[in-house]
C-alpha cells in the first residue's frame, strides 16, 4: 500500500479519530497525508459528517468526486467511515458502489485491519497529529446523555462515554514530549465528564492535573453544557496561568418557550444567572456561544427575545446555525419544519449583524493593550496568531508585519494598534 490520504470532514471530534488512524498506519511506516485535495493516494479514507444537512452535502459531494477518481483509476481502494457513514450506511452502500468499505464511529480497528495493518492497542496513549505541531485537541469522552430535540449526535455517537483520566494524562505527556504546547479539551458535553466512570464529575480534577503537565502552556476548553454546570472550574481557570479564560458554551436560545420545545435543560432563568456567575468569578473571561435559529415553534416575538439577549450578554464569539430537520430526532419525528429557509437564513444574519457590531467594539476596546499571543502560521504580509480569548479555525487572528522574524508555535507578547470585527493587528514588543 503505497500512500494514505484521510481527509476529514466536520467537527474536532472527527479530526481526532481520523488522527488516531493515522497514528496505527504511522507505526507501520506506510506514508500517508491528511489532504483534502489528494488524489495521487492509492487508498484514500473520507471521515464524513453527518450532522446537519449542509454537512452532509459536503460528505457526501466529497465521497461522489473520490468515487469518480476511482472509476477514472486515480486511486485504488475507496473507504468511508464517520458520522454519515454510521447512519446512512445502508442507503450509501446502494447509492455509491465505487466505495469498497463503509465504516461507523467506532470501528477504528476494523479500518486499520481492512488496511491490512495490525492494530495495536498498546499505541491508544500515542497520537500523530494534523494540527500544527504546536497545539492538538484532546477528546475527553464520545457520545452524549442529552437529549436535544434537534440534535442527532446521541443517536450517531451513542450514550457518553468518558475516557479515564489516566489515559489522558498520558495521551497530554506524549503530545507535550512532541511540541504540543496548547491542548483543546472537546467532547460532545465536556461539564458530564466522569459520570458514568467516576460517578461524579471530574472535569475540574481533569483539567488541574492536565495544567501540571510539563510543556503545556495552554488550556482551552470547548463544549461545555450550561444545565448541572460544575461551577468547581471557575476557580481552576482563574487561579491556573495556563488554563485560558476561554469557554465555549452552546445556550441554544433564550426564549424558554423554545428551550422547552428542544427539550434543554436549562431555562433563561438559570441561563442569565450561570453567565452572570462564571463572569463575576472570572472577570475577563472570553465567553462563546453558539445558537439556533428557526427551530420549530420560534416565533418573531421569541427571536427579538433572542436578539436582545445577544445584545445584553455581549459575547466575545458567537456562531449561529438554522434549523435542519434530522429524521428520527425528536424534533424530525414530533414537529413540522414549517419556517422557510429564507426566514431562517434572515434571523441567522440578523444574529451575525449585531454581533459583528459587538465583536467591533470589543476588539477596539483592546488597542493599545498587551497580549501574549501564540503564532499559528505565516501568510505573504504577516504572521498570524492568537490571544488566550481564541481557539483555532473559528475566532479572532492577530495579524503581524512580518518586519520581524517570527517562529511558528512560540508565543509573543503584542501590543494591539488596530482592530476590525473579526481581527486584530498588533506589533511585538
Amino acid at each position: 500500500m503505497a500512500k494514505i490520504n484521510i481527509i476529514t470532514l466536520g467537527c474536532s471530534k472527527n479530526l481526532v479519530d481520523s488522527e488516531n488512524i493515522a497514528t496505527q498506519i504511522n507505526k507501520q511506516n506506510i506514508e500517508f497525508t491528511f489532504d483534502e485535495f489528494n488524489f495521487d493516494a492509492d487508498t484514500v479514507i473520507i471521515n464524513t459528517c453527518g450532522f446537519i444537512n449542509d454537512a452532509k452535502e459536503e460528505s457526501v459531494n466529497t465521497i461522489l468526486e473520490f468515487a469518480e477518481a476511482k472509476i477514472k483509476g486515480k486511486i485504488k481502494n475507496l473507504y468511508v467511515m464517520g458520522c454519515l457513514s454510521e447512519r446512512y450506511k445502508d442507503e450509501l452502500k446502494k447509492d455509491i458502489e465505487e466505495v469498497d468499505q463503509f465504516f461507523g464511529v467506532n470501528d477504528l480497528q476494523e479500518i486499520v485491519e481492512q488496511l491490512k495493518i495490525d492494530y495495536k492497542k498498546e499505541l491508544l496513549g500515542e497520537r500523530v497529529i494534523s494540527t500544527p505541531k504546536h497545539y492538538a485537541y484532546l477528546k475527553i469522552s464520545e457520545g452524549c446523555d442529552r437529549t436535544c430535540a434537534f440534535c442527532a449526535i446521541p443517536m450517531i455517537r451513542g450514550k457518553h462515554v468518558s475516557v479515564p483520566l489516566e489515559l489522558l494524562l498520558n495521551q497530554a505527556k506524549n503530545l507535550a514530549q512532541k511540541g504540543v504546547k496548547e491542548l483543546i479539551l472537546i467532547a460532545q458535553d465536556l461539564t458530564y465528564y466522569g459520570l458514568d466512570i467516576y460517578k461524579k464529575q471530574k472535569l475540574a480534577e481533569l483539567i488541574e492535573k492536565l495544567s501540571e503537565v510539563k510543556g503545556i502552556e495552554i488550556i482551552r476548553l470547548h463544549y461545555a453544557y450550561p444545565a448541572n454546570f460544575p461551577d468547581d472550574i471557575l476557580k481552576i481557570i482563574k487561579k491556573k496561568k495556563n488554563v485560558a479564560k476561554y469557554l465555549d458554551i452552546p445556550f441554544q436560545h433564550i426564549s424558554n418557550k423554545v428551550l422547552a420545545k428542544m427539550k434543554r435543560r436549562h431555562d433563561k432563568e438559570l441561563t442569565l444567572k450561570l453567565i452572570k456567575k462564571i463572569r463575576i468569578e472570572v472577570p475577563d473571561i472570553a465567553i462563546r456561544t453558539t445558537l439556533l435559529v428557526g427551530h420549530p415553534g420560534e416565533t418573531k416575538k421569541d427571536f427579538e427575545e433572542l436578539k436582545e439577549f445577544v445584545k445584553e450578554m455581549r459575547f466575545d464569539r458567537l456562531g449561529v446555525f438554522t434549523y435542519s430537520e434530522e429524521e428520527n430526532t425528536f424534533g424530525g419525528n414530533n414537529y413540522k419544519d414549517i419556517i422557510s429557509k429564507e426566514t431562517k437564513q434572515a434571523r441567522a444574519d440578523e444574529i451575525m449583524e449585531i454581533q459583528q457590531q459587538i465583536s467591533l467594539e470589543i476588539n477596539k476596546s483592546k488597542i493599545g493593550k498587551e497580549f501574549k499571543i501564540i503564532i499559528d502560521k505565516e501568510t505573504k504580509k504577516h504572521f498570524v496568531g492568537r490571544t488566550e480569548f481564541d481557539s483555532p479555525d473559528v475566532d479572532n487572528e492577530v495579524l503581524i508585519n512580518k518586519n520581524i522574524k517570527l517562529q511558528i508555535g512560540e508565543i509573543y507578547c503584542v501590543k494591539i494598534t488596530s482592530a476590525e470585527e473579526f481581527d486584530l493587528y498588533g506589533e511585538i514588543i
